[in-house]
């Protein structure tokens, strides 16, 4: 997976993360792990973008969000009629729960089930991260 990851991200791509000291954690990890891609993963910590911190920071604020800078709550606020109200997984616990499930399943059924719930919570949140960067955009942000 490291490989794929350093191989696929050009050195001075912007990379843009939800909440990037949660991807700066597990790369930096990554990287003690692997310090053949050390470098390579830390081009990319170095270009990391956090699409949370206008909405952490309050500079945009809907009361919508409750209070609140997660995706979750954020992506509904901003943009309607997006959100993840009506998927099988919709957060991130259900998601590392759905993970260990599917790869412990025997039934390959369960596991094409899991699969499917897992790919259309990660196809929300990043579209999600795609459509609040327009957003973010437009508003000058």
């Amino acid at each position: 997976m490291v490989e794929k990851l350093v191989g696929d991200i050009p050195d001075k791509a912007c990379v843009p993360a939800y909440n990037a000291s949660f991807e700066k954690t597990i790369l930096s990890q990554r990287a003690d792990w692997f310090p053949e891609h050390c470098r390579a993963l830390e081009k990319i910590i170095d270009n990391l973008r956090d699409l949370a911190a206008p909405f952490r920071s309050r500079d945009v604020n809907r009361w919508e969000m409750k209070g609140s800078y997660s995706q979750k709550m954020v992506l509904p606020a901003l943009i309607p009629g997006m959100g993840y109200a009506g998927i099988e997984i919709s957060d991130g616990g259900m998601a590392m729960k759905g993970y260990f499930r599917m790869c412990e399943a025997q039934d390959p059924a369960e596991m094409e089930t899991v699969r499917k719930a897992l790919l259309a919570y990660c196809r929300m949140d990043t579209l999600g991260m795609v459509r609040l960067y327009e957003k973010l955009k437009e508003m000058g942000c």
